[in-house]
């Protein structure tokens, strides 16, 4: 009698093991489109990520239009014709920095070791990520319209002009989202990204013209504005809300949308392959 291990059964290993063929390698596009679900699912469970696109917005439209309509323009409903666009534009691309942020938190907690091991293309895993912030950006830019229209905004440049500028908006944010992501891979902790984020945009979106004319600025503070890429991402969506725009300034935020993309794409997947 054998005192070592029976024979395996063969038909039960033959019925164990699939004879179907091995599914193909998902697409780019389908990998990236089921990273931006998963980024969504985060919002589900856990729904206070919805404050910065809801609250936000919505206080700083009405905190700006009220404090500084009368004074600046000689009425809020003047004023806010102006400010809409700028605030729109503002409120989103401080909500960008939450991209870094929970990039930054999957790291600490050893996600992105699972992801490096996925046979997909590797960077689906950043692009889902900004695409399901791109649906949060949409968010906060309809609650501001839909707001501002309550309060008196009347867009010239109509439906087809609020899109347009929306869609630029949307485009500069996923861009300028690459910076952050880059930095989510060097920073320590999301504490530290959040602070050298606000380092980088407060001068970016308040020396800007998003409040007030430029001219009223001395000349080397309005030096700085005239090349700031937020306040050219703001004429732009004034031009396109107000019917305006021109291809020039509609084509200066695209170029820098790029820019944005060509330097910190590449700079954040490098960072990502060699991230230990």
């Amino acid at each position: 009698m054998s005192d070592g291990p029976p024979d395996p059964d063969v038909d039960q290993l033959q019925l164990a093991v699939s004879d179907s063929p091995r599914p193909s390698r998902p697409s780019a596009v389908s990998a990236s489109l089921t990273f931006g679900w998963r980024a969504l699912l985060k919002i589900k469970h856990v729904p206070e990520q919805l404050f910065d696109v809801t609250v936000f917005p919505i206080m700083f439209l009405l905190l700006f239009t009220y404090l500084f309509g009368g004074a600046l323009a000689g009425s809020t409903d003047a004023y806010l014709q102006e400010l809409l666009p700028g605030i729109l534009a503002m409120t989103v691309v401080f909500i960008t920095i939450y991209t870094g942020v929970t990039l930054n938190d999957d790291i600490d907690e050893g996600v992105f070791d699972r992801f490096r091991t996925i046979p997909v293309w590797q960077p689906s895993v950043i692009v889902g990520a900004l695409l399901g912030d791109a649906v949060r950006y949409t968010i906060a830019s309809t609650l501001v319209i839909v707001l501002g229209v309550a309060l008196g905004f009347r867009p010239a440049g109509g439906l087809v002009g609020v899109l347009a500028a929306v869609a630029l908006l949307l485009v500069f944010s996923f861009s300028l989202s690459w910076i952050w992501t880059a930095l989510g891979f060097v920073m320590r902790t999301p504490e530290s990204l959040m602070g050298v984020s606000m380092l980088i945009l407060f001068p970016l979106t308040f020396v800007s013209n998003v409040f007030v004319d430029p001219r009223t600025m001395p000349s080397w503070l309005e030096a700085f504005v005239a090349i700031n890429p937020v306040s050219h991402l703001v004429t732009a969506m004034r031009g396109l809300m107000h019917g305006t725009a021109t291809a020039g300034e509609v084509g200066i935020v695209l170029l820098l949308s790029v820019a944005l993309v060509a330097v910190f794409g590449p700079l954040t997947m490098y960072l990502f392959r060699a991230q230990q």
